[in-house]
Parts: C-alpha cells; structure tokens; sequence
C-alpha cells in the first residue's frame, strides 16, 4: 500500500502506487452533474494510478430496474458516455460486472462471515427503512418493498471490490461507509481463515462538489432538475434557459457566486470568459440572457467532440461489447486467483 496521510478526517493515497477500482450502475444515462462529480474525476484519477478497473455494475441495476430492454440499454449508454469522455480501456479494465462470474461466488463466500448487524447498518438500507416509517408502516411492513439484493448489496460491493484486489475505492464523502464495510467482512474472513484479501482504502477527492440543477437543488434525475450530458442541442438550449434567477435587471450589480449559471459555467468555461462573466455580473451590464446563451456555449463547445464519438460507440454496441468482453477476461484472469485462494482458505 503507498503512504497514507489524513486530510480532514479522510485517507488520501499515493495515487501512483495504487489499483484503483470504481463501479457505475447502469441506471440511466448519466447527466453533466454527474460528469462533473464522479466522470471527469475518476477519468483523471485512472491516468495516475498504477493501473485502474472500472465496471459497469449491472447486477446491482437489478434492484432498481425491472425491464430488461432497459438494462441492456443502459447499460451500453453508461459504457458509450464513459469512453466518450475520454476513459481509455488500453490502460483501464473496463468490463461488466456480470461477465466475471467469480465475483457472485466469492459474493457468496463473504456472505457466510459477514454480521447481519452490519447489514443493518447500511445507508441504503436504513434509507428506505426510514422511507417506509414516513409513509407510516409499522412492524414487519418496515421492509416493505426491500428486496435482498438491496439488503445484501454491500456484500456484492465487497466482492466486487476485492475479487480485483484493488487497493483504492474513488468515493463520495456519503459513501466512506461502503469500503469501511468491504474491510470489516473482509477483515472477518481473514482472521477466521488466513490472510487472503487485501483490505482497499478509500479515496476522497478534495474538491468533490454536487452541482446544482436548474432549479437550484442538487441536480437529480429524481429531481428531474437535470442536463443531460448527450442531448439534441436545441432541448439543451431550451433547459439551460431555464435556469433559476432571481428579478434583478441585466444592468444591476449581481454576485457571481450566488448564481446558478456561474456555478454551472465554472466547470465548462475558459479562464477568460469566466472572468468575462465574473465581471459582467459584478459591475453590471450582464443579464441573464446572455450569461445562459454563454453557459450554453461553452457546454456545447465542451461535448462537441464527446457527443460525436458517443454516437459513433452506440451506432455500433459489437464493438462496446468486444471492448466489456476483453476488459472482462483480463478482469477474471485476477478474480480467478482470488478465487482460488479464498475457496482453498475455506476447505473447497
């Protein structure tokens, strides 16, 4: 493992020392929040670590989805929008997590150790436990609409994570405790049968941010607040125009920082045009009109390129496929021996 240091109560790493691994639900397509979030990040976390895997998480999409046509949908859009964006699979494992099938029986191995309490404990679950209490169910009906494979997701997640022997899990600071739970029951199964997994750390990146939506909430698809990353321009115009303001007069005096299209244009604008619009706002003169048709610009600017070579990957999904499959066999070839090592450690 490289060096660790502590940064505001969290572990950061010697990225260049480290086998980073990171998993996407195939849910629905991924929208510019989440490109900002999580895309752009992990993308540039790969290119400095050790080597890196990426999976589409597509078994755990089954607690979600229910229409088979939308998983495999979904599921050739996630990995289209990743390779779009720049993830290269000649230096990262990119592969669907149902095409490594060690991963569901070393799922199952965990799953004789890991404490039932900490099931409990999991954010989702306790979530949607809290859910059911505000709809006012009581007693059994607390897990009313819970399936198992919600219940146990953090034992799949274990595997997930340590079949790859990844040292490094990319996170969200809401997410810490789910490779704080991949090391308990791996560190359960190692003490009763020997040392056969590697305990991961977290990663917490530094300037993880969530980015508003056109109403000003977290943009969410639930909220339906969101941009779509791969969209018809003139549907984007049409919700960037949208975007929240207040009444204030485009020659008024406007704090940047408390504007919603600011926040959003940061991430997408040049140097100068954001200090173009910084300067606008403050001194007056720029409306929001304008500031929306800037914002549109340069996001059109920013996914010109990506937005082709989506339509490229999805005009032709043998090739995605071949990609997965590649990604998956040198995926397996390491879960193959983690495998092994774990059935042996057991008595299989």
């Amino acid at each position: 493992m490289g060096k660790t240091i502590d940064h505001k109560g969290f572990k950061v790493m010697d990225i260049s020392k480290q086998r980073v691994l990171t998993g996407v639900k195939p849910t629905d397509l991924p929208h510019i929040g989440n490109y900002i979030g999580a895309i752009r990040p992990a993308i540039e976390l790969t290119k400095k670590a050790e080597d890196s895997f990426l999976f589409i998480a597509d078994y755990h999409a089954l607690n979600i989805l229910r229409d088979p046509k939308e998983l495999k949908e979904y599921s050739y859009q996630v990995a289209a929008a990743w390779l779009a964006l720049g993830l290269d699979p000649d230096k990262t494992v990119f592969y669907r997590q149902s095409d490594v099938p060690e991963i569901f029986e070393i799922t199952t191995l965990l799953s004789s150790v890991a404490p039932k309490g900490l099931m409990n404990r999991a954010h989702a679950y306790k979530a949607a436990i809290d859910k059911n209490k505000e709809l006012g169910n009581t007693g059994q009906d607390l897990d009313k609409g819970i399936n198992m494979g919600l219940y146990t997701y953090p034992i799949l997640m274990a595997a997930d994570i340590l079949s790859v022997k990844s040292t490094l899990i990319p996170v969200g600071k809401d997410q810490v405790q789910h490779v704080e739970m991949t090391r308990d029951i791996a560190g359960t199964f190692n003490h009763i049968f020997g040392e056969v997994f590697l305990l991961p750390e977290f990663y917490v990146q530094e300037k993880t941010e969530l980015l508003p939506g056109i109403d000003g909430r977290k943009m969410s698809k639930s909220y339906n607040n969101h941009i779509p990353l791969f969209m018809d321009s003139k549907k984007r115009r049409k919700l960037i125009m949208k975007i929240m303001t207040d009444s204030k007069l485009p020659e008024e005096a406007k704090n940047p920082d408390d504007s919603l299209i600011y926040q959003l244009f940061c991430h997408f604008g040049t140097d100068d045009a954001k200090q173009e619009m910084r300067a606008g706002f403050e001194q007056g003169g720029m409306g929001y009109g304008d500031a929306k048709q800037m914002l549109f610009e340069a996001i059109e600017s920013h996914l010109k390129e990506p937005s082709e070579r989506y339509v490229e990957l999805m005009s032709d999904k043998k090739n995605i496929d071949a990609l997965l499959l590649k990604g998956a066999e040198q995926a397996r070839a390491v879960a193959t021996e983690t495998l092994r090592n774990a059935r042996v450690a057991v008595g299989l």
